[in-house]
C-alpha cells in the first residue's frame, strides 16, 4: 500500500511539474503585455518601460519560468495584475463557494442517477427504461447556461422560490447545483444501467442467486458494487473539473467561485490569476485520481493484488 502511494505521489509531481511547463508556455504565447495590463489603459510607453523593466519581463522565458518555479515550490502563486491580490489567497477565499456547489449537485445527481439505473436495468426495454433515456437525452443535450437562466427566471425571478443570484447563505446554492443535476443525471443513470446489465449477465450473479440470495440483495451487495467502478472512473473527473470552477453556472449565478474568478482572470489578460487557477485545478485533477485509485481497492479488493 504505501509502495503504491509512493508511485503514485511521484508521478502526481511530474504530471504536475508537466502542467507548470505547459501552461507557462501557453500563457506567454498569449499576445498580451503583463507590464500594460499592470500599468493600466491610461499609461505612457515610459511607465510600461518601467514596469516590464521593475518586474523582470524581458528576461530569457527559461529565465522568468526558473523563477517562477522556484516561487511556486515555496507555494507562491504569484501576484494579480489588476487587483494586487495574492494569487493563492483569491484561491482560498473563493474555493468553499466552488466546493460548496460541487458537493452538492453531486450528492443531488448521484441520488438520482443510481436509483434510476438500476431501476432501468431491472426493466429493461420496457417504458420506464425507455423514457429514462429519452428524458436523459434532452437533459444531456441542454446548454448548461440556457438552462441556468430557464431555471433562474421560473424558478427564482418568477415564483420567488430560490434566489436569483449572489451567495448569502446555503440558499444561493440549491438552484446552481439543480441545473448541474439535471444536466448529469441522465448520463450517470445510463452509465449504471449499462454496467448494471453487464454485470447482471455474469456468472457470480447466477451463482448468488442459486444460493437462493433474496433479489434485491443480489442486486445491491453484489451487483451494483461492481457496476461502481466505471461510474467511480468518471465521477472522479468530474468532480475534479466541477472544483476546478463551474464556469458558466457560476457566472450565471453570481456565484463568487472559482469558475468566476476563472473568467474574470481571462478577460483581464491577468496573466498570474489564470496560471494559479489553471494550475489548482490540474492539482485537483490529480488528487482526485490518487484518490480513485485507493475508492478501487475499496469496492473490489481484487485490483490491489493484480
Amino acid at each position: 500500500m504505501i509502495k503504491r502511494l509512493i508511485h503514485r505521489l511521484l508521478w502526481a509531481v511530474m504530471i504536475l511539474w508537466g502542467a507548470t511547463v505547459i501552461t507557462f508556455i501557453i500563457a506567454h504565447a498569449v499576445p498580451a503585455d503583463p507590464a500594460r495590463v499592470y500599468a493600466g489603459a491610461n499609461a505612457d510607453a515610459e511607465t510600461i518601460a518601467r514596469i516590464r523593466l521593475e518586474m523582470r519581463l524581458d528576461d530569457p522565458l527559461i529565465v522568468q519560468y526558473t523563477r517562477y518555479l522556484g516561487k511556486l515550490i515555496q507555494g507562491d502563486l504569484g501576484t494579480s495584475l489588476v487587483t494586487n491580490e495574492r494569487v493563492l489567497d483569491a484561491i482560498i477565499l473563493r474555493f468553499p463557494t466552488t466546493a460548496a456547489l460541487s458537493i452538492s449537485a453531486v450528492i443531488l445527481w448521484l441520488l438520482l442517477s443510481i436509483p434510476l439505473g438500476v431501476l432501468t436495468s431491472i426493466y429493461q426495454g420496457r417504458f420506464i427504461d425507455r423514457a429514462v433515456l429519452f428524458i436523459g437525452l434532452i437533459a444531456i443535450s441542454l446548454p448548461v447556461f440556457w438552462l441556468a437562466r430557464m431555471l433562474q427566471y421560473y424558478l427564482a425571478y418568477r415564483t420567488g422560490l430560490f434566489p436569483v443570484a449572489g451567495y448569502v447563505n446555503w440558499t444561493h446554492i440549491i438552484l446552481p447545483a439543480i441545473t448541474l443535476a439535471i444536466v448529469t443525471t441522465g448520463y450517470y443513470a445510463r452509465l449504471v444501467h449499462t454496467n448494471m446489465v453487464e454485470v447482471l449477465n455474469q456468472e457470480f450473479v447466477r451463482v448468488a442467486r442459486a444460493k437462493g440470495l433474496s433479489e434485491w440483495r443480489v442486486l445491491f451487495k453484489h451487483v451494483l458494487r461492481n457496476a461502481l467502478i466505471p461510474v467511480v472512473t468518471i465521477l472522479g473527473l468530474d468532480v475534479a473539473a466541477l472544483l476546478g470552477g463551474v464556469v458558466f453556472t457560476e457566472n450565471v449565478f453570481a456565484l463568487p467561485g472559482l469558475g468566476t474568478l476563472a473568467l474574470q482572470s481571462v478577460f483581464n489578460l491577468d496573466v498570474p490569476m489564470i496560471m494559479g487557477v489553471v494550475l489548482f485545478s490540474a492539482t485537483l485533477v490529480v488528487c482526485s485520481n490518487i484518490i480513485i485509485d485507493f475508492i478501487y481497492q475499496w469496492i473490489d479488493p481484487r485490483i490491489e493484488s493484480e
